[in-house]
């Protein structure tokens, strides 16, 4: 299905995933403080309570909103056709600006956390710079994929279709930012940033969905799966995936975007919108299947990506409450698609002129970040059963029971695995990634 890039193509897709590698390794650094300030012991030999929202808003910030639209970024540029360089470059350097100025951010003076949903921000000038840098960078690409990602062969290329929707659903995302925040009288408490980001957070999900999606069948298609579907059935189900997206503009123009109907109704399309994407994963189960003798490190990352994500959805209707199985809940998606797209990152850096990925380590490490996430997340959601409250860190969580210390000590244990394998990707991006590695591969490929 996909042919190597060349050319722009190339040059930008490189471009984007070396910022989407950084942003992983700055939040992976945070991510450290981050268990520290919640696993019982350790949190009272670092006392770290008044750096835990600060760090806890930029983590979340690199590793999602960064990592997630950089990687979509390279996708869009590797896809796409070659017009349009200028307006990738000046989208890749904006994005990277602000990504650098977002990780300086929490070390300025007078910073005060929000930690509203979606993307939390900090109540300073330098975090506001870094966010209004990275959305115009991201805006960019999005625009710039519409215009280059249009599936040339129709629906008989499946994977043009789901990179061309996912940018449908970015551009659905950023207007609906936009619409709020221009709609929603001026603030600057919590509950005024939750209402601008919560719709667009919202649609930004199925970008993130259809992409993981993407990824699945991508590594699939790679590694030798027999496909289960047509190319031209595989491309309408991606379509029928999307169509929840035809819901966005009905709620913003029926409800304001401050109400209390609006961000219900966002709320029921992201728990009963994502079952359109039901048969795609359906298929993306039986591409699993046919990779049940591959040794190569992304089968290991798919079929951790697919249970996590699994493990996500089902807790997210075992919500009762404002608690940690909250987290639990969106950690395992996140986690589901963050895993996705390493495996693909396997499967592309030597599609982009880098090294191959090799070696007993890369097929470890979706295993290992996978394991410790899933131990992450059970535990917050055992923790979450027995009232233990999300967004609070130290003394704060009150663990007064041997069940809650039991369920924040297993999250605190796996978040600590769970960080080492993501470092391993980290280390095995970077072996294949650095120029001495790269530039052996470019000759083994020309002699070849």
């Amino acid at each position: 299905m996909m042919q190597a890039p060349t050319g722009i193509p190339l040059k930008l897709a490189r471009a984007w995933l070396w910022l989407g590698l950084l942003a992983l390794i700055g939040s992976g650094f945070l991510a450290i403080l981050l268990v520290f300030s919640r696993t019982p012991g350790v949190q009272d030999v670092f006392p770290l309570k008044d750096f835990f929202r600060s760090a806890l808003i930029v983590h979340v910030d690199l590793s999602v909103a960064v990592w997630f639209m950089a990687f979509a970024s390279a996708l869009w540029s590797a896809l796409g056709a070659a017009r349009g360089d200028a307006l990738g470059r000046a989208g890749f350097w904006l994005a990277s600006a602000g990504t650098l100025l977002m990780t300086l951010s929490p070390f300025f003076p007078d910073a005060h956390p929000l930690l509203n949903n979606y993307i939390p921000v900090l109540r300073q000038p330098a975090f506001f710079v870094s966010l209004w840098l990275c959305a115009a960078g991201f805006a960019i690409s999005v625009l710039r994929a519409l215009a280059t990602t249009w599936p040339r062969e129709s629906l008989g290329n499946p994977l043009g279709v789901g990179v061309f929707l996912a940018a449908v659903a970015g551009a659905f995302a950023f207007l609906a930012f936009i619409w709020s925040w221009l709609t929603i009288p001026a603030g600057d408490s919590q509950q005024y940033y939750e209402m601008v980001f919560w719709g667009g957070g919202h649609v930004l999900q199925y970008q993130h969905a259809l992409l993981m999606a993407v990824a699945w069948i991508w590594i699939a298609d790679h590694l030798g799966a027999r496909p289960v579907v047509s190319g031209r059935v595989l491309s309408l189900l991606f379509v029928v995936s999307a169509l929840p997206l035809l819901a966005v503009p009905v709620i913003y123009l029926n409800w304001a975007a401050d109400s209390a109907q609006h961000m219900a109704w966002f709320a029921k399309l992201m728990e009963f919108g994502h079952t359109t994407m039901g048969p795609l994963i359906l298929v993306g189960l039986a591409g699993l299947w046919g990779l049940r003798r591959s040794t190569h490190p992304a089968k290991g990352a798919f079929f951790a990506s697919f249970v996590l994500f699994g493990a996500g959805g089902i807790l997210g209707y075992m919500i009762q409450g404002v608690n940690v199985v909250i987290p639990a809940h969106y950690h395992g998606a996140i986690v589901g698609v963050t895993l996705a797209f390493m495996g693909l990152a396997y499967v592309l850096l030597p599609q982009l002129g880098f090294g191959a990925v090799e070696g007993r380590m890369a097929r470890w490490q979706p295993y290992v970040y996978g394991f410790g996430q899933l131990m992450h997340i059970l535990g917050l959601a055992w923790s979450g059963g027995y009232g233990v409250q999300r967004k609070v860190a130290g003394a704060e969580q009150m663990l007064t029971t041997l069940p809650q210390k039991i369920g924040m000590g297993m999250m605190g244990l796996g978040g600590l695995i769970a960080i080492i394998g993501g470092l391993l990707f980290v280390v095995v991006c970077l072996k294949c990634m650095l120029p001495a590695r790269a530039a052996g591969a470019a000759r083994s490929k020309a002699a070849a």
